[in-house]
């Protein structure tokens, strides 16, 4: 059985599994503005680079921009938004290219690597560019980390909020006869934290300096459709969600001061 998958980003570990359960996953990208598909992995012809997008389809041109911005050209990309010039130029350029409004670059084989959205990009007081997406990405393929949010804009460095994989820190803490009273204790031990950032560090490790997570705090919640916190494609609303832990994020850059 063969599933495309589109829409937002989804871990490696998560694609490994289905195909090793004989349910092959091959990403893809595309957005309407280009009828719909830009590029794919292809089973046809046995492309499934994991943690791309494939190569673009026949007839498409791809560029980046300065800020590595992701730039369409072809005979699918349409001709402009009905009634709406104005939303037609700063979608599309004077040379026809589409601004896709997603950052990325290729890879193995020509392959498409999608790293972030153009807006949801960061600036640290120091003037370098955080990409979060890519980061929470890295971050989400750890075994005890379930949902991040990475986080410091005009700040010194960049930090985190995490929700840990609850089942998989009961596994944890069974096989290292770790006391707790409920989940909010796991969560708050002082060894659960130590080991979660030494995946944070694994992560650092891969990193350029000023990308790593320097500090990081822990939450019992869900982050989910239902409560606003992730959008129908569970993409992150960070909007939503750095108001939501407003008060955490100042405590974290007070002391990081």
């Amino acid at each position: 059985m063969l599933i495309v998958s589109g829409g937002s980003s989804i871990q490696a570990k998560i694609v490994k599994t289905f195909n090793a359960a004989k349910l092959h996953i091959f990403e893809g990208y595309g957005m309407t503005e280009a009828s719909p598909v830009i590029a794919v992995n292809s089973p046809a012809e046995g492309i499934n680079v994991i943690g791309t997008v494939g190569k673009p389809i026949g007839g498409t041109e791809i560029k980046f921009g300065d800020d590595g911005e992701i730039l369409v050209r072809g005979p699918h990309v349409m001709h402009g938004y009905y009634k709406n010039p104005e939303a037609t130029a700063e979608a599309i350029d004077e040379d026809g290219w589409l601004h896709t409004g997603d950052i990325g670059s290729f890879v193995k084989d020509g392959c498409l690597k999608i790293t972030d959205r153009k807006k949801e990009i960061f600036k640290l007081s120091s003037g370098k560019y955080i990409t979060p997406q890519a980061i929470e990405t890295s971050l989400k393929e750890a075994k005890y980390i379930d949902n991040c949010i990475v986080v410091g804009e005009n700040q010194k460095l960049a930090a985190a909020i995490i929700v840990p994989d609850k089942e998989a820190l009961v596994g944890y803490a069974k096989r290292h006869h770790l006391a707790y009273k409920d989940i909010d204790d796991l969560i708050g031990s002082d060894q659960v934290y130590r080991r979660i950032k030494r995946e944070i560090e694994a992560v650092n490790s891969k990193l350029a300096p000023y990308e790593n997570i320097k500090k990081f705090r822990l939450v019992n919640d869900e982050w989910s459709v239902a409560n606003g916190l992730l959008s129908q494609t569970l993409k992150l609303k960070r909007k939503n969600l750095i108001a939501k832990y407003k008060n955490l994020i100042d405590e974290i850059f007070q002391t990081a001061q």
